[in-house]
C-alpha cells in the first residue's frame, strides 16, 4: 500500500481535525510523521496522535528527508512564507486558509487594520504573485485546504451543474457564528482581517467554485468583474453584560461583512460573514440557476435534533461547533469531518501526492479568494465598486 508522509506545521484546533481526517483516509496509508509547534504542550500533542517527531523550528522539519508533504496549520501571517520555503525545499504543500494577507509593515501606522486599504489591495496582489510563482515553478503540489468543495451538499451541487449545464444566476452564501476565542482573531496584524477573511473566505471560495465548475460545463470562460463590499463592527457600542453571548471582541478587524460579486457573465452573489451570530456556526450556500434552485445546508442540518429543558443534560455532550448552550432544540451535526468535507479533502490531497494529479481545490482557488476578499475591504473603505 502506498504511503504518504505527512509533516504537520501547528498544533491548534485546525491540526486536530485534520490528523483526524487523516486517520480515515483509504486506499493508501497518510501517515503523519513529525509535527512542528512551539507550544509547550507539543510534545503531549504528539503522544496523544502517536507521531513520532517533534520540532520547534520549521526549517528542520524542512530538512527531514522523511517526509513528502507539509500541512501548514499555522496563524494565518506564516502562511506565505512557510508555503515558498517548503515548495522550494521541495515539499508538496497543503496550507489552510486563507492564502496570504496583510499583516503589516515597518512604518505602518498602528493599528494596521488603519491602514490604507489600496496599500494593502496592491501589496497582497505583489506578493500573492510572487508565492504563486514559486508554487508554478516548484514542481510540487500545492493544495488549498478549503473544505466547502468538498462538503458533499458542495460536491453534489457541482455534480448537477456538470450533468445540467444549468446556468447560476443568483448565489448567496453565508458563514457565520457568535465569533472566535482566539485572542489573534481580534487583530488585523495576526489575522489579515476580520470575519471576511475568517470566515467570509469558505463561502466565497464555494461560490467561485461553483461558478467555475458551471463555466467548464458550459464552456464558457469564468470571471469576477467587480465587487462591492460593507463592513463594520456592529457590537462596538454594546456592555460587557450584553456581549456575554458573543465571543468575538474586536480590537481593529470587521465583525460584519457583505461581499457582492458581479461576474463577467453578468451573473451575481452575495457572501455574508458575521461574528455576532449565535446558535452554532451557519455554513449555508443557496443558489438560484434558469431551471430551479439549490440550498446546500452544510450547518446547520435537521438530519438530527435533540431537545432538552436543562442544558445540564447534555453537558458532556458535542452536539456542534459553538453552540451557546445544549438547552432546548439542539441541531446535531453529525458526522462533523465528513458533512464539512474535511474527509474528503483529506483523501483528495493523499491521492494527489501519491500520484501526482492536481488537487480539486488549489492555486487558482487560493489566488481568486484573497484577490477578491482585498478588493472587497478597498470597496468598503471607499465606498466604492472596485473592477478587477
Amino acid at each position: 500500500m502506498k504511503k504518504v508522509r505527512i509533516g504537520m506545521v501547528g498544533a491548534g484546533f485546525i491540526s486536530r481535525i485534520h490528523l483526524e481526517a487523516y486517520k480515515r483516509v483509504y486506499g493508501l496509508q497518510a501517515s503523519v510523521e513529525a509535527v512542528c509547534a512551539r507550544s509547550d504542550s507539543t510534545k503531549d500533542f504528539a503522544a496523544a496522535y502517536g507521531i513520532p517527531k517533534v520540532y520547534s523550528d520549521y526549517h528542520d522539519l524542512m530538512k527531514d528527508p522523511d517526509i513528502d508533504v507539509v500541512d501548514i496549520c499555522t496563524p494565518p501571517q506564516l502562511h506565505a512564507v512557510m508555503i515558498e520555503e517548503f515548495l522550494s525545499a521541495g515539499k508538496h504543500v497543503i496550507s489552510e486558509k486563507p492564502f496570504t494577507g496583510y499583516f503589516g509593515v515597518p512604518g505602518d501606522v498602528q493599528p494596521v487594520g488603519k491602514v490604507c486599504k489600496r496599500k494593502m489591495y496592491d501589496a497582497v496582489l505583489e506578493g500573492m504573485e510572487r508565492t504563486a510563482e514559486i508554487v508554478r515553478k516548484s514542481g510540487r503540489l500545492f493544495c488549498y485546504a478549503e473544505d466547502w468543495v468538498y462538503a458533499p451538499a458542495v460536491a453534489k451541487a457541482s455534480e448537477i451543474l456538470k450533468k445540467t449545464g444549468d446556468k447560476i444566476l443568483f448565489l448567496k452564501a453565508e458563514e457565520s457564528h457568535s465569533g472566535s476565542h482566539a485572542w489573534h482573531a481580534a487583530e488585523w496584524a495576526q489575522t489579515g482581517g476580520g470575519s471576511m477573511i475568517r470566515q467570509g473566505c469558505h463561502p466565497l471560495s464555494a461560490v467561485l467554485h461553483l461558478k467555475m465548475t458551471e463555466a467548464k460545463a458550459r464552456g464558457e470562460a469564468f470571471s469576477v468583474e467587480s465587487v462591492v463590499c460593507d463592513t463594520g463592527v456592529v457590537t462596538e457600542r454594546l456592555t460587557k453584560e450584553e456581549r456575554r453571548f458573543i465571543a468575538a471582541n474586536p480590537v481593529d478587524v470587521e465583525d460584519w461583512s457583505m461581499l457582492s460579486l458581479t461576474f463577467g457573465d453578468g451573473t451575481k452573489a452575495t457572501i455574508f460573514s458575521g461574528d455576532f451570530v449565535t446558535g452554532g456556526v451557519r455554513n449555508l450556500i443557496e443558489f438560484n440557476t434558469n431551471t430551479g434552485t439549490l440550498v446546500c445546508n452544510i450547518a446547520p442540518n435537521n438530519a438530527m435534533m435533540t431537545y432538552a429543558a436543562d442544558a445540564s443534560v447534555l453537558k458532556d455532550v458535542y452536539l456542534t461547533e459553538k453552540v451557546e448552550t445544549t438547552a432546548g432544540w439542539q441541531y446535531v451535526l453529525l458526522d462533523e469531518e465528513s458533512a464539512r468535507g474535511y474527509l474528503q479533502e483529506a483523501q483528495d490531497f493523499m491521492e494527489c501526492v501519491a500520484t501526482g494529479r492536481e488537487p480539486l481545490s488549489g492555486l487558482d482557488l487560493a489566488y481568486e479568494t484573497i484577490k477578491i476578499t482585498y478588493a472587497g475591504y478597498l470597496s468598503a473603505e471607499t465606498g466604492a465598486r472596485v473592477r478587477l
